[in-house]
């Protein structure tokens, strides 16, 4: 079935919409703001749902941010209230901290801590600025694991977690957003490589496979097929044991 955006797009505001009606009238949306097309449509979402007036937008650069730009773009465009909040000093401040015990700080936590600090300061300012705060994932990044647990993968809802890269970006279109911000190729700001660079394959080849099950390359499926199963913890509630004693 071809995928409807205007259709997909009005659910989506009516979603956001119903849900805060139900979990905080009168509250605001917090949205971290990358200059990506993801928290840029997110917050186009929210806008159409509740207002300019009641969506906060947070840059969290890390020091220097090459395209911080395309973020401020985005806030100006949509003409919503917005915070600059450069996360360099705890970042570096934590990792001094961590390398004082002795501890030697792997590739992989240098790469998931920002993000994971990011969070904690959407939550911060959601706690003094009345927000409740918005996930940006995608169903595509999701199905890869292509996030960082706690980190952009957190959130108090989610209105994006079962649309495909393409269908967000048609989501874009109909939201009237800029072509650069929702054209922009993806990355995580850090390694200097672009998403599909890291992943292996293009997001236009998962997108297909996710949709229609149909895909060229097998070596492409056995490593699509390995992230999902690989990834699958992150999108579920953490493991408990249940005592039946």
């Amino acid at each position: 079935m071809e995928f409807d955006a205007v259709k997909a797009t009005k659910a989506t505001v009516e979603w956001i919409s119903q849900w805060f009606e139900k979990n905080g009238p009168g509250c605001n949306a917090i949205v971290g703001i990358s200059g990506g097309k993801d928290s840029s449509i997110a917050a186009a979402l929210c806008v159409e749902a509740l207002g300019k007036d009641r969506v906060i937008g947070v840059l969290m650069p890390n020091g220097e941010q090459s395209d911080i730009d395309m973020a401020k773009l985005l806030v100006d465009h949509l003409g919503i209230e917005h915070y600059i909040i450069n996360i360099q000093g705890a970042f570096d401040s934590l990792c001094d901290q961590i390398s004082g015990a002795g501890i030697e700080i792997s590739k992989d936590s240098i790469i998931n801590l920002p993000p994971r600090l990011r969070m904690s300061t959407l939550y911060a300012v959601g706690q003094s600025k009345n927000g409740r705060v918005v996930n940006t994932c995608n169903l595509s990044e999701d199905w890869v694991g292509y996030s960082t647990r706690y980190g952009d993968s957190a959130g108090d809802f989610s209105p994006m977690s079962f649309f495909t890269t393409a269908e967000i970006r048609a989501i874009g279109r109909v939201l009237g957003l800029p072509s650069v911000l929702i054209e922009k190729v993806p990355s995580d700001g850090l390694s200097g490589m672009s998403d599909e660079d890291k992943l292996g394959f293009t997001y236009e080849v998962l997108d297909r496979y996710i949709r229609t099950g149909e895909i060229d390359d097998p070596e492409t499926k056995k490593r699509i097929d390995y992230l999902h199963e690989k990834n699958l913890f992150k999108l579920r509630f953490m493991d408990c044991f249940k005592y039946e004693g």
